[in-house]
Parts: structure tokens; C-alpha cells; sequence
């Protein structure tokens, strides 16, 4: 047996508040939307993990959500133009990360992340 992938799953009763935040700020595609459920995702091959921390790192809570994007600045500068508040960060983190913390509309906090070019 082989895990194929793990999909995060969020509870809400506004299912359509999603769209702004995934697909118009972070870019994801909307490849499923039946009302009660929409998945979003994105084309990009993709390494299945699940993290289990006590912390952030760094002394931050820990994130319900890790999203790691190829240009962090790019990133930083689409919440701040949708009026999303930071956080936490952005900053260079000791294990090789540059990351800042924003909440979705559905108040999860994600890590919006990027590795160093060495990691």
C-alpha cells in the first residue's frame, strides 16, 4: 500500500469564501466544485507529507495549514494587495526557510513559505 496523496480539509458553511483567498491571492485552480465542497489545487507535482509539531518554530503556533510557493516576495505582496493581514514574518528562518503566517477567510493560519535556494 502506497499513500497517494492527502488533502486538507476545512469545515465551513460558506464554501464560495474560499475563492478569493485560494484561487484569486494564491492562484490555485478550482478543479472540483460541487456547492458543498470546493478543491482547489494546482498542476505542480507534489511530495505527500503531514507534519505533527508542538510549535511553529520560532516560538510561533503551529500552522493548520503549510503552502510553499517559488517566489515568496510575489506572494507577500498579493495578501498585502488583497488587504490580508500578516502575522507573522516574513523572515529568514535558522532552518533554511523565508516565511510569513496569514489567515484564510475561514481563520485557519497558513505558513506561506519558501526554501532557500540551498535547501
Amino acid at each position: 500500500m502506497q499513500v497517494k496523496r492527502i488533502v486538507a480539509n476545512i469545515a465551513t458553511d460558506d464554501v464560495a469564501a474560499a475563492q478569493r483567498f485560494y484561487r484569486d491571492v494564491l492562484g490555485l485552480t478550482v478543479l472540483m466544485d460541487h456547492g458543498w465542497i470546493a478543491t482547489y489545487g494546482s498542476d505542480v507535482p507534489m511530495s505527500v507529507q503531514i507534519s505533527v509539531a508542538s510549535e511553529g518554530g520560532s516560538g510561533t503556533p503551529v500552522p493548520d495549514l503549510s503552502i510553499e510557493v517559488d517566489d515568496l516576495d510575489a506572494a507577500l505582496k498579493r495578501m498585502r494587495t488583497a488587504n490580508i493581514p500578516i502575522e507573522y514574518g516574513p523572515v529568514d528562518e535558522p532552518w533554511g526557510v523565508r516565511r510569513f503566517y496569514v489567515r484564510d477567510p475561514f481563520g485557519k493560519l497558513v505558513n506561506i513559505l519558501a526554501h532557500s535556494a540551498a535547501n
